[in-house]
C-alpha cells in the first residue's frame, strides 16, 4: 500500500491564495500535453543527452520564453484568416501611428506587445485560469495600414475587424494610436444590423474632437464612432479623463452630447465598485454589447513611460485592472483595443507588459463569466454586412 499523502492547508483557509491552490489542482493538462506532443513532431525529438525527453530539438511552444516566433503568448500564427471562426479569441495588430500628433511610434506597439507577451504563461494563480486549457487562440498577425494616410487606413481596420467580429472569434486588438478607435468600432458596427454598442473607455483623454490638425486624428475617434447609429453617445463611458492635455474642443462635444465622464478623483471618491455600476448602467442602456477601448496612458505616467502623451496623477495598475475586470466579468463584451503603446519610448517594456496584463486579464474574466468559450455566436452578430448608419446630429 502507498502512504497517503496529506493534504495541504493554508493558515488562512479562506484567503485569495488559499482558494487558488485549490483551482488549480481541477485545471486540466490536455493543451499542454498536446503543445509537448505536437513540438517532438514538428521539432524532432530532442539530443540523446537531454534527459527531459519532452524538450524537441527545436522550440516549438511555450519554452523557453526567450526563443520562438513573437506571437502573441506565442500563440499559433494563423496565415489563413477565413479560418478566424475556428477560434475563440482572434488576436490582431494593427500598426498605425499616422494618426499621433506629437509622439509617433505606435505603430510599433503591436511588435512591443507580443514581444514582452513571451514573458507570460497561459496561467494565472490568483483567478484559477489556464487560457490553454480552456479557450482556443490565435494570432492573424496585422491589419495591412497605409503610412501617411489615415483614410485609407481606417478602411483597411474596418473591414479587418468586421470579418474577425463576424466569424464569431472575439476580437483583440493591438494598437496603434488611438485614431483606430473609429474604424475598430465602425467594423463591428457594420455586423450589428439594428443592435447597439456602448463603449467604456479608459483614458487621461476625451478624444472627442472632429479634426485635429485638419485630419481625423488619435484625439478624434469617439465624434466619428459615436455617430454611427449602432454606437450611441450616450453610451459613450469615459474612465480617468482629466489633466493638462484635454483640448477644450473635445469638452464642448462631450457636453453637447452628453457622454459619460469620471475624472480619477471622481473614481478614488466614489470607490471602485461605485464606478463599474455607473460605466455598466450607462454603456448597457439600451445596447447589446459593450466595446472596451482602453488606452494605456489612462495609467499613471510612471508606470507608462512608453506611451505617446504620458499624463501624471493617472489610475494605478491594480485599480485599472480592477474596474477592467469587474467590467468584462458583469458585461456582455465584443471586443477589446489596448492603443497607445509607444515602444520607442518605453523603459524595460514595462508599457507594453502593462498592456499584455490587460489583455491576459480580459481573457481570463470573459473565461470566468462563461463568455468564453462560446458555444454559439452571440444574438448581437448580424451575419450580413451592412455599411454604417449616420446620425445626424450635425
Amino acid at each position: 500500500m502507498t502512504e497517503e499523502q496529506p493534504t495541504f492547508r493554508h493558515p488562512n483557509e479562506s484567503s485569495e491564495a488559499s482558494r487558488a491552490l485549490e483551482k488549480e489542482q481541477h485545471l486540466p493538462l490536455t493543451g499542454w500535453q498536446q503543445e509537448v506532443s505536437q513540438g517532438l513532431e514538428f521539432g524532432l525529438e530532442g539530443a540523446a543527452s537531454i534527459r527531459d525527453r519532452t524538450i524537441p530539438t527545436f522550440s516549438r511552444g511555450e519554452l523557453p520564453h526567450y526563443a520562438g516566433i513573437n506571437t502573441f503568448l506565442k500563440a499559433p500564427y494563423l496565415e489563413d484568416v477565413r479560418q478566424v471562426g475556428n477560434y475563440d479569441i482572434a488576436i490582431v495588430g494593427v500598426p498605425h501611428d499616422s494618426g499621433t500628433t506629437y509622439r509617433p511610434g505606435t505603430r510599433f506597439g503591436p511588435q512591443g506587445i507580443r514581444r514582452i507577451s513571451a514573458l507570460y504563461t497561459p496561467y494565472n494563480f490568483e483567478l484559477g485560469v489556464d487560457l490553454r486549457e480552456q479557450i482556443t487562440l490565435c494570432d492573424l498577425g496585422d491589419i495591412f495600414t497605409i503610412p501617411g494616410n489615415n483614410e485609407k487606413s481606417f478602411d483597411q481596420i474596418s473591414k479587418g475587424i468586421a470579418h474577425i467580429f463576424s466569424s464569431g472569434a472575439f476580437p483583440i486588438v493591438l494598437g496603434g494610436d488611438h485614431s483606430i478607435g473609429y474604424p475598430t468600432v465602425r467594423g463591428v458596427c457594420r455586423h450589428l444590423g439594428d443592435r447597439k454598442v456602448g463603449i467604456i473607455h479608459f483614458d487621461r483623454h476625451v478624444d472627442t474632437q472632429e479634426t485635429d490638425l485638419d485630419e481625423r486624428m488619435h484625439t478624434c475617434p469617439w465624434f466619428h464612432a459615436n455617430n454611427i447609429k449602432n454606437a450611441p453617445a450616450k453610451n459613450l463611458v469615459q474612465l480617468g479623463i482629466g489633466g493638462w492635455q484635454v483640448p477644450r474642443q473635445g469638452v464642448k462635444v462631450c457636453r453637447e452630447r452628453q457622454t459619460n465622464i469620471l475624472t480619477v478623483t471622481d473614481i478614488t471618491e466614489i470607490g471602485l465598485d461605485s464606478t463599474v455600476d455607473f460605466a455598466l448602467e450607462r454603456a448597457l442602456d439600451g445596447t447589446d454589447c459593450v466595446y472596451i477601448s482602453f488606452d494605456i496612458d489612462c495609467i499613471d505616467a510612471g508606470f507608462v513611460p512608453g506611451t505617446g502623451w504620458p499624463e501624471p496623477g493617472g489610475l494605478l495598475p491594480r485599480e485599472a485592472l480592477y474596474l477592467l475586470g469587474k467590467i468584462v466579468q458583469k458585461a456582455p463584451v465584443c471586443g477589446l483595443e489596448v492603443v497607445e503603446v509607444s515602444p520607442p519610448y518605453d523603459i524595460s517594456d514595462m508599457t507594453s507588459l502593462m498592456a499584455t496584463r490587460v489583455i491576459c486579464d480580459t481573457m481570463a474574466h470573459l473565461v470566468l463569466s462563461g463568455q468564453l468559450p462560446r458555444q454559439e455566436k452571440p444574438a448581437y452578430i448580424h451575419p450580413k454586412a451592412q455599411p454604417e448608419f449616420l446620425s445626424d446630429w450635425r
